[in-house]
């Protein structure tokens, strides 16, 4: 069995790539992960997820525990058999859904009761839950339990939450077990206060985790406030193991992060924008519901080599998303999902070949000539 490992392969400036080696194949960084909530990339197959380039996808905790529940999926295989997808997937412990889906909620000190927001029942998650829910899933990558405060929030509450998280990450650490080819990664916290993310950093450390993730970002901070963070948390965080930033982003805040330092980031943003009609591309965002382009018969974006741009014009892409076809919601997720594993390979790439600065000068220019002049 292949045990869980990370390889760094080159470095330009604070800017990494590398591989991650998993039981399930390998995981180039850095590495966009699309977000499988329930168990499905919404509007995408198993393997067209894969033709994209990924090589590792997330799963929702919060999601499956309550639907179809873990214990089903276990008995069904597993995870990976589950919903055909043979590579690494990535489970988050459910901590954010709680905080920010579930109703009726009630936080101390052993863990959360919540009401699910499906059917109105009644659930207990605590970490050492969570880790049991992660393990029936069938998980290669398994993230601690913690306790995600939206900001802003004072410094007091930030300080009292982090504290509470690094206390259920040992508690996550001691229920994880000894699992040879799974992985658990902590969650570093503490807002925006740098004094507070070293805090936690030190404690993750003393604990002792296979990567690490910057948590409690992307949650109504601002890119400015992220970046901010980003200047110094990844520094605080062991060189040898992988980084994670949860739940970016934008394909400018994913570029800003892997400058910063970061291997690894997820986010519904390209699954959930093509189902609303938007696209995007190396020239910005398109609208595709907008009128301008419903006689033009034209590629979204001619560089590009996905289904959508390979096979359809705009006009048809604004019809079939006019009449509410569900392959409008196919050909622009997917077509998202591919724009953002291109950024990642030219980023590999560029980090590889000592490029990245004139490689991301470009990505900026480009996207600054905003979309192709109207016909």
């Amino acid at each position: 069995m292949t045990r869980f490992s990370f390889d760094l392969k080159a470095t330009d400036g604070k800017a990494r790539t590398g591989v991650i080696h998993t039981q399930r194949g390998d995981i180039r960084t850095p590495a966009f992960m699309p977000v499988g909530t329930a168990g499905t990339v919404k509007a995408m197959m198993p393997e067209s997820v894969a033709a994209t380039g990924a090589d590792i996808l997330l799963g929702n905790t919060y999601h499956l525990m309550l639907r179809p529940t873990a214990e089903r999926v276990a008995n069904m295989g597993g995870l990976h058999k589950f919903m055909n997808w043979d590579k690494p997937i990535l489970t988050d412990s459910g901590g954010f859904q709680v905080m920010s889906l579930a109703d009726l909620r009630k936080l101390n000190e052993d863990g959360v009761t919540f009401r699910s927001h499906v059917d109105g029942s009644k659930h207990y998650l605590t970490p050492e839950r969570s880790m049991e829910i992660q393990k029936l899933l069938g998980s290669d990558i398994v993230m601690c339990f913690d306790e995600c405060p939206a900001l802003p929030a004072d410094e007091k509450r930030v300080a009292e939450s982090m504290r509470l998280s690094m206390r259920w990450a040992q508690r996550s650490r001691d229920a994880f077990g000894d699992r040879p080819g799974h992985a658990l990664f902590g969650i570093q916290q503490g807002g925006v206060t740098e004094e507070l993310r070293a805090e936690s950093a030190e404690a993750l450390q003393k604990i002792g985790f296979d990567g690490y993730a910057v948590g409690g970002l992307a949650v109504g901070e601002g890119q400015e406030a992220m970046f901010g963070v980003l200047e110094y948390a990844p520094d605080q965080l062991p060189a040898d193991k992988p980084r994670y930033l949860m739940g970016v982003g934008k394909p400018d805040d994913i570029v800003g992060a892997v400058k910063r330092g970061i291997d690894m980031m997820d986010c519904v943003l390209p699954s959930r924008s093509g189902r609303t009609g938007q696209a995007w591309t190396r020239r910005g965002q398109v609208n595709i519901k907008n009128a301008r382009h419903q006689d033009d018969p034209r590629p979204l974006d001619e560089n590009c080599s996905c289904p959508a741009c390979r096979n359809y014009s705009r006009a048809y892409l604004h019809h079939v998303f006019r009449a509410g076809e569900m392959i409008s919601g196919m050909l622009l997720t997917w077509h998202n999902l591919h724009y953002y594993q291109e950024i990642m390979q030219g980023m590999r790439d560029a980090i590889a070949e000592q490029r990245f600065d004139a490689w991301e000068a470009d990505f900026h220019a480009q996207r600054a000539d905003g979309d192709i002049e109207r016909l």
